[in-house]
């Protein structure tokens, strides 16, 4: 097998043990602390922040202006909308730049 796919089942393998880690730590517990649980909540956001952020600074002016069509239309749309406008904004300016 090539490289990738053995990458590929060893990060697929590895995200499962720390979901299934997290949810037998968790379980342990009969009530979770109101801070733990705002914090876990927060996660999501957290790590979606880091992945896009860099990407979208650092690319160019395609990518920038798809970001701010994606804020504007969560504001108002659903995910579905949000990422098809946002990925047609950056295809579309792609295309003419």
């Amino acid at each position: 097998m090539s490289d990738i796919i053995w990458l590929s089942l060893v990060l697929a393998g590895l995200t499962y043990a720390t979901r299934f880690g997290g949810h037998v730590i968790l379980s342990r517990f009969k009530r979770i602390n109101p801070r733990l649980e705002a914090a876990l909540d927060a996660v999501p956001a957290a790590v979606i922040t880091a992945l896009v952020v860099p990407a979208v600074f650092t690319s160019g002016l395609p990518e920038l202006a798809g970001a701010a069509v994606a804020v504007l239309a969560s504001l108002r749309y659903s995910m579905l909308g949000v990422v098809i406008s946002a990925t047609a904004t950056v295809a579309l300016l792609r295309y003419l730049f």
